[in-house]
């Protein structure tokens, strides 16, 4: 199933911040992000998206990462929230809650 153009610019905008929401609550594996965004938004996530979005955070200080041993396979990558990637999630957080309550007032959708 694919996505329709608006979820596609909305996921666009806001997965950097939720792969930085999830690893604010503990370190994942590349993986574990794609399966744990995929269920929460229930929309299509791929390993081939995630990959270039986890190397931008790195060389941006986001997120910092390290190698771990696997019982199930291959050591696998887990990457972790650094203090200027919480300081940017707190950012957005702000700009978030403010942005989405307009749009909930403009659309008629906001929680009463």
């Amino acid at each position: 199933m694919s996505e329709e153009p608006s979820t596609t610019a909305l996921l666009r905008g806001t997965l950097e911040y939720c792969v930085l929401a999830l690893l604010d609550k503990q370190e994942m594996y590349s993986l574990e992000l794609v399966r744990t965004v995929s269920d929460e938004l229930r929309l299509t996530t791929s390993e081939g998206a995630m990959y270039p979005l986890l190397s931008r955070l790195r060389r941006a200080g986001r997120i910092a990462s390290g190698w771990r041993e696997s019982s199930s396979g291959p050591p696998r990558r887990y990457y972790t929230l650094t203090p200027t990637g919480r300081l940017a999630l707190d950012q957005f957080r702000v700009q978030w809650t403010t942005f989405r309550s307009g749009v909930d007032r403009i659309l008629g959708t906001e929680q009463r």
